[in-house]
């Protein structure tokens, strides 16, 4: 079974956690948001007096509701199972010092009779050839190991039963049981004696899942394990919940204080809930900034997601910026984008969050250009030259390549690979692609500008930075032009997204937002915004990305609809920018989170439950709205 959506999410610096909306655990990463990740499945389960397994998160009898703790990242979620009348209260959140996900479960008994409760754990982890993963069960502890790794389950009540090999044969009748405490399977169970819950009686259990790197051997893990075990986890609790909205304090950027009613609500959620899913999708040592947590690990539907791609980035640390997160804006710069940066000046498609290269399968050139456009986005927050001087030799390396990209586009010469579009679908000369260029350009100007007392001891400096600066002029009136006469289309009255196809693509905004090459009011603009509407906005109010967009059925996509905001709130369409602003808010996920596209049909999200790019364009709309007294 694929498991496509993560619902809610939760985590520290160091680990990932994702569940269904029902509270099953997905996916669990460690040491870093995007890498590794262990899980094929965990499931829970109860055997009640003499039933077959009751599954915890999968059963028709059971009713949900999930919640997150007010302003935290600690995830609760209401279980009644209707047959037996037994409530379930499941809350799961990650330590901060610890690393360990604990998972709270407290059992209600609102049944007239006994109920004895068997509570069983049946847990599968990714294996591969080199990575063989064994179960062994030792010290009431279920340790399942692999070279580098251990991901271990264990309680601070003693096991009850354990099933090394072969757990699907019995596991559904209730039943854990093996002779065998080591084995060479990839999937394990053991079981947990509750006891008998008297009527309107409550049990409380607590579930550990700790993650060991191996380096200490077997007997490392048992003595993390013990010391894990004598951790007050109330404490913990407590902890957890006050750092979280501590955070969450900190880093109200916008000082939201909205007036109570339904839509203000909603932008207070998502507001929150963008402020507490950064820090899980940052590298906390490098500064690289994943995606989303993945969905797709098999590549069914998609190229996966749970990497660093610059051009995302950098508009997530634009919105970082806004919401007091300047320090982690600083480090993605100052170490994870100095240490992705190729040796010829430009940025790959896209890395794990530690800077190692991720799979691609070509290059943006907007990644590049993006980088320089960020770099002086975040000065403007913090007006610091020392941050623009340390930067300044990767910069340069950057604007090198890029004028060489520039002049073989401009010169029409072909020599260097063509570049694929922002939605990495489309090779060819983009008009996205070329604003992306002029804005970098722009900023590299700017940057000197910035720095030009470092330079007045140092004349040659001086005089090549001038003649840099002229240079790099002369090149944005060259692009300008030529977008003017390559990517309007006088017969469409329009701007068209690139050469070749000539499609209406909502980035064709890119020039007005964020790249400053045309100004919103401009008639070509104007015109282009015209045929947008008539192009990609559905029946619904949403916006695709381009007409005749296939990937995924053309849904609308979260940052189209910003996109549009963005555009009307330059040109004072107030009420247009509303509305566009407004479809964000009545799809967003329940938690607040926001996905990359929305169902038409449903108006639910479907797919990509917490993408870094969606949360990304609501703070920046949402200053501007707040700017504009829409908020």
């Amino acid at each position: 079974m694929e498991k496509y959506l993560n619902d809610a999410i939760v985590g520290n610096e160091n680990i990932t956690a994702s569940f269904t909306r029902k509270g099953e655990l997905l996916r669990l990463l460690y040491p870093n948001t995007d890498y590794k990740q262990f899980i094929d499945f965990y499931y829970m389960g109860l055997k009640i007096n003499d039933s077959n397994i009751v599954y915890l998160h999968n059963d028709i009898n059971n009713i949900y509701n999930q919640y997150y703790t007010e302003g935290t990242n600690i995830l609760n979620t209401e279980i009644l199972n209707t047959y037996f009348k037994l409530k379930i209260l499941q809350t799961d959140y990650v330590c901060i010092k610890e690393n360990v996900l604990v998972r709270r479960i407290k059992f209600i008994n609102e049944n007239v009779i006994d109920l004895n409760l068997n509570l069983l754990i049946h847990s599968k982890l990714i294996s591969t050839d080199n990575n063989q993963v064994s179960g062994l069960c030792k010290n009431d502890a279920l340790l399942q190991y692999m070279h580098d790794y251990t991901v271990c389950t264990f309680s601070k009540e003693k096991l009850l039963n354990s099933q090394i090999n072969n757990t699907n044969a019995n596991i559904n009748e209730g039943q854990i049981w093996d002779k065998d405490y080591v084995g060479m399977s990839s999937d394990s169970g053991i079981s947990y004696d509750l006891g008998i819950l008297k009527p309107n009686a409550e049990r409380i259990f607590e579930l550990y899942i700790y993650i060991d790197d191996n380096k200490n051997g077997l007997y490392g893990i048992e003595k993390t394990i013990e010391r894990i075990r004598k951790i007050d986890f109330k404490t913990e609790y407590d902890n957890t919940k006050k750092y979280w909205i501590k955070y969450l304090k900190n880093h109200d950027g916008l000082n939201l204080d909205l007036i109570d009613n339904l839509r203000n609500n909603k932008i207070q959620e998502i507001y929150e809930r963008t402020i507490l899913l950064y820090p899980l999708l940052t590298n906390s040592e490098t500064g690289g900034i994943s995606a989303a947590v993945e969905v797709d690990e098999k590549l069914t539907k998609c190229g996966r997601y749970t990497y660093c791609w610059p051009r995302d980035a950098v508009f997530i640390t634009n919105a970082m910026d806004i919401l007091n997160m300047k320090k982690e804006v600083e480090k993605f710069y100052k170490i994870f984008c100095r240490n992705t940066q190729s040796r010829n000046g430009m940025w790959e498609q896209r890395f794990y969050t530690d800077g190692r290269l991720a799979p691609c399968w070509g290059y943006q050139i907007d990644e590049t250009a993006s980088v320089i456009y960020g770099v002086y986005n975040h000065y403007l927050a913090t007006l610091d030259k020392k941050f623009l001087k340390d930067n300044l030799k990767m910069l340069e390396k950057a604007t090198k390549f890029l004028k060489e990209y520039t002049k073989d586009v401009l010169s029409k010469e072909n020599k260097m690979h063509l570049s694929y579009d922002l939605w990495e679908m489309h090779e060819g000369i983009h008009l996205y692609s070329m604003a992306s260029i002029y804005a970098g350009f722009d900023a590299m100007i700017k940057i000197y500008d910035k720095l030009k007392d470092e330079f007045t001891k140092n004349r040659v400096k001086q005089e090549n930075v001038n003649k840099e600066k002229e240079n790099l002029r002369n090149i944005l009136v060259e692009i300008k032009e030529f977008c003017l006469q390559n990517f309007y289309d006088e017969n469409k009255k329009s701007f068209v997204r690139n050469i070749e196809d000539r499609k209406m693509d909502i980035s064709i905004l890119g020039i007005v937002y964020p790249f400053n090459m045309f100004t919103a009011k401009e008639k070509k603009v104007l015109n282009t915004v015209e045929k947008l509407n008539m192009t990609i906005r559905t029946y619904t109010g949403g916006y695709q990305r381009f007409e005749n967009d296939h990937y995924m059925d053309g849904k609308p996509w979260v940052i189209s609809n910003l996109w549009m905001a963005n555009y009307y709130l330059e040109t004072g369409e107030n009420k247009k920018a509303k509305e566009c602003f407004d479809f964000v808010l009545k799809t967003a996920g329940k938690h607040g989170f926001l996905s990359e596209q929305i169902d038409n049909n449903s108006m639910a999200p479907a797919w990509i439950i917490g993408l870094g790019w969606s949360h990304a364009m609501f703070i920046i709309t949402l200053q501007k709205m707040i700017e504009k007294g829409l908020v």
